[in-house]
């Protein structure tokens, strides 16, 4: 599946966010949550920086987001196919459209969030893999914590 430019600049801002976690020894993933073009928030994973497990890309975004009346408009955008968790809270708020920067690294609940009606575009985008690979090197006791290995 293509994306539009729009999209792509929006995929950047996750990738952006990936590298802010990644510089301060957290997990590289990022997120960008849009209404159409328009970017609502950004966020990153900050268990590490945070000492909080809850606290991934995908949910660091939508709490700097805030409050929204509906999120049956948007897209997120995510450098990682989404865990569990992030699948769960996806489809508790009826977010219908999900773009991952790649799930060669984490193969994660796209057939769930399929099953729930949610289009998954995944890019394969080869910087999120090579930064999420690095990271694997790096940090592996770190990796296996973030998905309770």
């Amino acid at each position: 599946m293509s994306i539009t430019e729009r999209e792509r600049s929006l995929m950047e801002e996750a990738i952006t966010q990936a590298a802010k976690s990644f510089a301060a020894g957290g997990v590289p993933i990022g997120a960008a949550i849009a209404r159409g073009h328009d970017l609502l928030a950004v966020g990153h994973n900050q268990r590490v920086q945070k000492a909080d497990p809850i606290a991934h890309g995908e949910m660091d975004c939508l709490r700097n987001a805030g409050r929204l009346k509906t999120y049956r408009d948007l897209t997120l955008f995510t450098t990682l196919s989404p865990c569990m968790m992030c699948s769960g809270t996806i489809v508790q708020f009826k977010i219908p459209r999900v773009v991952v920067g790649e799930n060669r690294t984490f193969g994660g609940n796209e057939e769930f969030l399929r099953s729930r009606g949610v289009e998954v575009v995944v890019l394969d985008e080869d910087r999120c893999v090579t930064m999420m690979e690095e990271f694997q090197r790096r940090y592996p006791e770190v990796w296996n914590e973030d998905i309770a290995e």
